[in-house]
């Protein structure tokens, strides 16, 4: 299992023909964004590699969720009559939440800035991007909690739900058509979300328990901007199907593993999100990540995407023990994943760099 190659040489072989192709209309992203972010690439060192560019970022959403995790486990810290988070903590998660949204936006521009631009890169870029949708959900969620002033734990896991979507949907979109339509609503929420962040150490979490118009409350509000700013209609235009099936292929897993996920709520005699919100969204964002990370191999090396994904099979058995099983085995096995795929394309690169190496000498 150590040493498994996930990747096929039929894939590898895909990889080389690969050429990125990707539209952004955003004018947030192109005309404030990609602007400061071409200001701050000129910081880092020529030597620094894009690929730990990408890798920091994550790991910053990571300690954010692990931050908010030790501050309010249960999601009940922002609620009415709970000790709730110092303002410092919020301070600390913005700056870092828009760190990590810039490194994240200058991680590509050091790579063409260093002319070493390769699949990986994006694949490790867009892999990570996939798990950092539940870090980014959950953090959020804290600046409201459960409770009479919050939403639901279930609510919460619906709106998780649209955000994965979402980000399924613009890779669903290039796996059809072989180009990234960047949807806008990710340059928006990340740039509103670390203000949010800021404002709520300033104003203290009980500004937001008042209306924010009329009798519509900021839960109200924070509900609607998600749902608003992760809609994509763009995908229903840009695709012409020559096969239904074939094109909704990459859609069977995610859909399946929202129905046994909510299944599982709903038929869980404990009430496992009640009791352990945190873990059952790690583990549903762990999941998603490796199903997407399959897709997006097979997006980038034009072959087909497998119709159903292996860590789906453990959930046709619902129980209490499980959920922390399934947390720590996804977790383990999508690193795993990502961990022989990062070495299966690095050595595919080598390859092709002595091979290039070699034609110059001859």
């Amino acid at each position: 299992m150590a040493g498994y190659e996930y990747v096929s040489p039929e894939q590898l072989a895909g990889f080389d023909k690969y050429k990125y192709s990707a539209v952004d209309t955003n004018p947030l992203s192109l005309y404030v964004m990609h602007p400061f972010w071409n200001t701050v690439v000129k910081v880092f060192p020529t030597w620094l590699a894009p690929n730990l560019i990408t890798f920091s970022g994550f790991l910053l959403v990571v300690f954010n969720f692990l931050l908010m995790a030790y501050f309010d486990p249960d999601f009940y810290a922002s609620a009415p009559g709970h000790t709730h988070v110092p303002d410092w903590v919020w301070i600390v998660v913005g700056i870092l939440n828009f760190v990590a949204y810039t490194l994240d936006g200058v991680d590509g521009k050091q790579a063409r800035r260093t002319n070493s631009s390769t699949p990986l890169g994006e694949l490790f870029d867009h892999g990570l991007d996939s798990w950092s949708c539940v870090y980014f959900v959950v953090t959020v969620y804290s600046i409201f909690g459960r409770g009479s002033s919050g939403v639901s734990v279930f609510v919460l896991y619906l709106l998780l739900w649209v955000v994965l979507f979402s980000f399924i949907l613009s890779h669903w979109e290039k796996y059809n058509t072989g180009i990234l339509f960047l949807p806008w609503g990710y340059d928006v929420s990340q740039v509103t979300i670390s203000f949010v962040y800021i404002v709520t150490a300033i104003v203290g979490v009980e500004a937001w328990y008042e209306p924010f118009l009329f009798n519509f409350l900021y839960r109200d509000l924070f509900t609607a901007m998600i749902i608003g700013k992760k809609l994509h209609v763009e995908a229903c235009c840009n695709i012409a199907l020559l096969s239904i099936y074939e094109a909704m292929v990459p859609f069977f897993s995610p859909c399946l593993l929202f129905i046994l996920s909510t299944a599982w709520i709903l038929r869980s005699p404990s009430y496992i999100l009640e009791l352990h919100p945190r873990v059952f969204y790690l583990m549903v964002g762990t999941a998603f990540a490796n199903i997407t990370c399959q897709l997006i191999v097979c997006q980038m090396s034009s072959t087909r995407c497998p119709t159903l994904n292996w860590f789906l099979v453990p959930l046709f058995w619902l129980s209490y023990v499980l959920l922390f099983t399934l947390t720590t085995a996804f977790t383990l096995a999508h690193i795993h994943y990502g961990v022989r795929v990062v070495k299966q394309l690095s050595r595919m690169e080598e390859k092709n760099m002595a091979c290039n190496l070699q034609r110059e000498v001859l």
